[in-house]
């Protein structure tokens, strides 16, 4: 097989166009999410929200080896606002 431009060779920007289709998601961080909340609601998030919303949705959490089983103070439920604040940025990140 021979790559490059002509007949009866395999073009180069179709095989890059076709490795894009392969290349794994970027990972979504909490930063990420908390920037993109404030530049679009003007208002911050607490990391603890968002683990809250992620956990509410099921979704995967990281799995921290220091991490208790239960805390001594119950968790704070986030405002609504908030909540559907980190939904938005979720979706706009496609983790949702």
């Amino acid at each position: 097989m021979e790559f490059g431009e002509g007949e009866g060779k395999v073009p180069l920007d179709a095989i890059a166009e076709r490795a894009k289709k392969y290349q794994p998601k970027p990972k979504i961080t909490y930063k990420m999410i908390q920037e993109y909340v404030e530049n679009k609601y003007g208002f911050k998030v607490h990391t603890a929200y968002i683990a809250a919303v992620k956990r509410s949705l099921g979704l995967a959490m990281y799995d921290a080896p220091n991490a208790v089983e239960e805390s001594k103070q119950p968790r704070k439920r986030p405002p609504k606002e908030k909540v559907e604040a980190i939904m938005e940025a979720l979706k706009y990140f496609e983790v949702i």
